[in-house]
């Protein structure tokens, strides 16, 4: 009797361990899989990296579906949509960046040494924060730091209303200016455009559409998302690729074209920078066409990235993905990947600043972009989804 008690007893204790531990992994899943899931009509549906999670149905073509583990254990429930995956043709190209802002962006503040007296610094009295972008200032829209000064200068003391856009939110300040050896001052620094190189990461031959970076151009000074109000895309012909080394990232290294412009930026957003090729550009582009891949069909393995590393014209070169995030993250850091390619490790240390929006092309399909470096570790660094880059010009 004693033995057939502690049986039991330990038949239900290895059971009860069983099944916390099967839905302490479900609660783990659920967390690292995406709430809603797109694909397109009349394509199974699964989740390249969970191989064990299944629907446990049938996958409708849209609506609400259960992913489950071994197709036995609910672990989330997901919106199905379909799509037809859009052809786009792989970039690879460099080019050049030229942002004018939506208004100017405050990257520093300081005293206003007045003849004679103690210094004071009006804007920060004001509330103006490092970061801040003034959009008008005594009632006129400024786009530039002269235009600013301009009307500061010509204040004569009296207060300058300015409006203000800080992380989104609309705010406005008083500015009294402070007399110094130079006039009129307001005691802050201001960019009012921007400069670089990126990679671009795909065409839509279609409509010239082209989107680039896979991340947002953000001022060096404050780390915010610049406003874009007009932008240039260039030619750029890469001249000397400076090798990344461990702790200090390398660096592409190149000449702005004369030629005039290849196509205009029209947004500059969370997942990269984006814009329409001119007609000629686009009748120019020699990359291959590549379906769009959903981000369930990303898997680890073998990659390839295409990017340029001198002159203009852009190449293959081997790599690994090393790991999938496929949650509902924003972060455009969906994927680690590492550079495989001797050619490309020996020209580069691996990732350089400027390879940003390198295409990732993974079992023939446009899977994702590169977007950042590991500091520690040139030879890897971060990649973002091909589908949530696709998204802004599919008008989601």
């Amino acid at each position: 009797m004693q033995i057939r008690r502690l049986f039991t007893r330990t038949a239900a204790a290895v059971l009860s361990a069983a099944l916390i531990g099967m839905f302490g992994a479900a609660e783990y899943y659920s967390r690292r899989v995406p709430s809603d899931l797109t694909a397109e009509a009349g394509a199974g549906l699964s989740l390249a990296g969970f191989p064990e999670l299944s629907f446990s149905e049938a996958v409708p073509a849209s609506g609400q579906a259960t992913l489950a583990l071994f197709g036995a254990i609910p672990v989330k429930n997901v919106e199905i949509h379909r799509a037809q995956a859009p052809v786009l043709t792989a970039g690879g190209e460099p080019f050049g960046i030229k942002l004018l802002m939506e208004g100017v962006m405050v990257t520093g503040l300081g005293d206003v040494e007045p003849p004679g007296g103690s210094g004071s610094c009006p804007a920060a009295e004001a509330g103006v924060e490092v970061g801040d972008v003034i959009k008008r200032a005594g009632g006129l829209p400024v786009s530039s730091n002269a235009e600013l000064q301009r009307i500061i200068s010509s204040s004569g003391g009296r207060e300058v209303s300015l409006e203000i856009d800080r992380g989104g939110a609309q705010l406005t300040a008083s500015l009294r200016p402070v007399m110094s050896g130079e006039g009129w001052r307001g005691g802050m620094w201001v960019r009012d455009s921007i400069a670089g190189i990126g990679t671009v990461t795909f065409i839509d031959r279609s409509t010239g559409a082209f989107a680039g970076l896979g991340h947002p151009i953000c001022d060096s000074d404050t780390g915010g998302l610049v406003p874009l109000q007009s932008g240039e895309a260039v030619p750029v012909e890469i001249t000397e690729a400076q090798k990344g080394e461990r702790g200090l990232p390398g660096e592409l290294r190149g000449k702005f074209g004369s030629s005039g412009p290849m196509g205009v930026l029209t947004e500059n957003c969370h997942s990269g920078i984006y814009g329409t090729l001119t007609k000629a550009s686009s009748e120019g582009l020699t990359g291959e066409e590549y379906k769009l891949a959903y981000r369930q069909e990303v898997t680890k393995g073998e990659a390839f990235i295409r990017t340029t590393v001198s002159g203009t014209e852009p190449r293959l070169y081997s790599a690994q993905i090393e790991s999938v995030d496929y949650s509902d993250s924003a972060s455009p850091k969906n994927m680690v990947i590492r550079i495989t390619d001797r050619e490309l490790l020996e020209a580069t240390g691996g990732i350089v600043q400027g390879m940003s929006g390198s295409p990732i092309i993974q079992n023939g399909k446009l899977v994702g972009a590169v977007t950042h470096v590991f500091v520690a570790d040139p030879t890897r660094g971060y990649g973002i989804f091909a589908e949530t880059m696709a998204a802004p010009l599919m008008g989601e």
